[in-house]
């Protein structure tokens, strides 16, 4: 019995996930002084235009949804061709 992964639902899911996460990473490191500002660096050389500003959390976050949402679209593709 083949049960298939909803793609579409994924996709959206994965994608709202890691922008909420990349959300999270931006607040705790405005509010630190040190911690996270390495993963912020690291997460800036990614996304593009991404920064501990109001946009370029934004930014980050649009990214970061398009980024973890095609991931969402490949995986539960290839799932449900794998799973025949």
């Amino acid at each position: 019995m083949h049960q298939s992964i909803n793609t579409k639902a994924l996709a959206l899911s994965l994608g709202i996930l890691w922008s909420l996460a990349l959300l999270s990473v931006s607040i705790i490191a405005l509010i630190s002084e040190s911690y996270l500002h390495n993963i912020v660096e690291f997460l800036s050389s990614i996304y593009l235009g991404y920064s501990l500003s109001f946009t370029g959390i934004l930014i980050g976050m649009i990214w970061a949804f398009i980024d973890a949402a095609v991931g969402g679209l490949v995986l539960a593709w290839l799932y449900n061709k794998l799973a025949k």
